[in-house]
């Protein structure tokens, strides 16, 4: 049996899941106050124009405002995780094993050093920490849906089913993904933040979308069901992400070819724009899974289906 099997409670399991919902709130409003550059909609912070957050007027910006509206929203969201954290800590520490407990501390304090992080960047008034707060957002949404995928109901299951070794080329192609998506993640910020590196990302582009499809195609040949479903995500969250990146760009910077003019601050281009940062963030989110079920199971000597055929050479035998 191997030793990462673990007894997980219900309740955390499904706080796990509401964690990974509500995410996607200060995710999607972050990734939109980027789009809009409404970062600096507030001067303040903690505050929001001299005042509590919470006591804030936020609907009066609906209409007329709509960059305070999206970033207090921002805000809200924040605190919104911030609090599902907390009672995810509390539970995993009253009803987790040790592993769970390290698990959802680690989590709580990754959302406090997010929230400070945002909160740099309003005080300070760079750049360069909007781009790395978005990167740090990412990184957190990894660290939910891994902490979710090690309380799936059949991960124990799964664990103790298999017998066979996996093949370290197999492993070291899967596990090479993350890195090239996490790359071209950052050079997507770059684009996004500061207007650069536009042909390094699409470049950046090609080998993401390569080194997924590898990835996915060696998870989906495996005769493990764990390994055939976050291949199957790989390759959803892979063509979503194409999609979205292919728009993001008509929509930024139009498409000559065929008559087609960008124009800023279309409500086209907002959405598409910010759904594509969301989709990297899911996409290496799925990488995040996949490189944890490939070391896990790898750890434990139970993979199978991963060996990469390698041709067989003919033996020579020694002249006469």
């Amino acid at each position: 049996m191997s030793s990462e099997t673990v007894n997980i409670h219900p309740l955390i399991r499904r706080l796990a899941s509401v964690e990974c919902l509500i995410a996607l709130l200060p995710i999607g409003m972050g990734a939109l106050v980027t789009t809009l550059d409404a970062g600096m909609a507030f001067a303040d912070w903690p505050t929001s124009d001299g005042q509590n957050m919470l006591l804030y007027p936020w609907l009066q910006d609906f209409r007329t405002n709509p960059d305070k509206f999206v970033e207090h929203g921002h805000r809200l969201a924040g605190m919104l995780i911030g609090f599902i954290s907390v009672i995810l800590a509390v539970v995993g520490w009253i009803k987790g094993p040790r592993l769970v407990r390290i698990w959802t501390i680690a989590i709580l304090l990754a959302v406090i050093v997010q929230g400070l992080l945002g909160g740099v960047r309003v005080l300070l008034d760079r750049q360069v920490m909007a781009m790395i707060h978005s990167a740090t957002g990412a990184a957190f949404f990894c660290m939910c849906a891994v902490f979710r995928l090690r309380c799936s109901t059949v991960w124990n299951d799964w664990m103790r089913s298999m017998d066979h070794r996996l093949s370290p080329a197999g492993a070291a192609l899967i596990l090479i993904a993350p890195i090239v998506i996490a790359g071209q993640y950052l050079l997507g910020g770059m684009l996004r933040h500061f207007h650069m590196m536009r042909i390094e990302h699409l470049a950046g582009a090609v080998l993401a979308t390569i080194a997924g499809l590898v990835s996915a195609g060696l998870l989906l040949k495996s005769e493990h069901r764990l390994l055939n479903k976050l291949g199957a995500f790989t390759i959803a969250a892979l063509l979503l992400q194409v999609a979205l990146g292919a728009g993001a760009y008509i929509t930024r910077f139009g498409l000559p070819q065929i008559g087609f003019v960008a124009t800023q601050g279309a409500l086209s281009q907002s959405v598409i724009c910010s759904g594509h940062t969301i989709g990297g963030m899911f996409l290496m989110a799925t990488q995040a899974m996949n490189a944890t079920a490939v070391v896990s199971l790898w750890k434990s000597g139970c993979l199978t289906g991963l060996r990469i055929a390698m041709p067989v050479l003919p033996e020579r035998r020694p002249a006469a």
